[in-house]
């Protein structure tokens, strides 16, 4: 699979994408992503490593994919690893990877059914699969949703039992969804 000029946008937003987004919180989030000393972490749809330098400070080994360039040019300055690649079509081995981390990401997914079979492909079973998306069944969420699709995004959100089915489809297991503001975050095992 090609990775298209789809992401182009965020080539654009790269330089000042930490500055806008930085000082968001997720403290919720890792703790649902427990990260164990010498885990094996994988932040699919990273960016810049804004969140990944966190999950790296505890400990883990942290891998950020991305498809732009200019978003892993932030993640390299981070000290951090990064591998372009779509989520589709992971290059890793099958049950390879503790956790997988995926912020505010899985909504920019061509291919949302091929990226929900390849990341539990390569998740190792007890693994977590931790996704914070923003939830489709609030007004907020909708008006984000439509400005993206005016900005030519080629997003596509689904509300949260949407996105239950389709990972437990692929053989995944949710172990919990939380909501916080706009977001609801989903946790899954293998």
């Amino acid at each position: 699979m090609k990775i298209r000029n789809r992401h182009g946008h965020f080539n654009l937003i790269a330089p000042f994408y930490d500055r806008f987004f930085g000082g968001m919180r997720h403290e919720l989030l890792f703790q649902h992503l427990d990260v164990q000393p010498g885990a094996m972490v994988l932040d699919i749809g990273g960016g810049t490593g804004r969140v990944a330098q966190h999950v790296a400070r505890q400990g883990g080994q942290v891998i950020v994919v991305d498809p732009s360039p200019a978003m892993l040019r932030g993640t390299r300055q981070k000290g951090l690893p990064g591998v372009r690649a779509l989520a589709e079509q992971l290059p890793f081995p099958a049950e390879s990877i503790d956790r997988i981390l995926i912020v505010d990401a899985f909504h920019h997914f061509a291919r949302q059914a091929l990226a929900a079979r390849d990341l539990v492909r390569v998740l190792k079973p007890g693994g977590r699969l931790v996704i914070e998306e923003p939830d489709l069944r609030f007004r907020g969420t909708k008006a984000i949703a439509l400005m993206e699709k005016l900005a030519l995004m080629q997003t596509h959100f689904l509300a949260p039992p949407d996105m239950v089915d389709l990972f437990e489809a692929q053989g995944a297991r949710l172990l919990t969804i939380t909501h916080e503001r706009i977001n609801a975050t989903l946790v899954f095992t293998k």
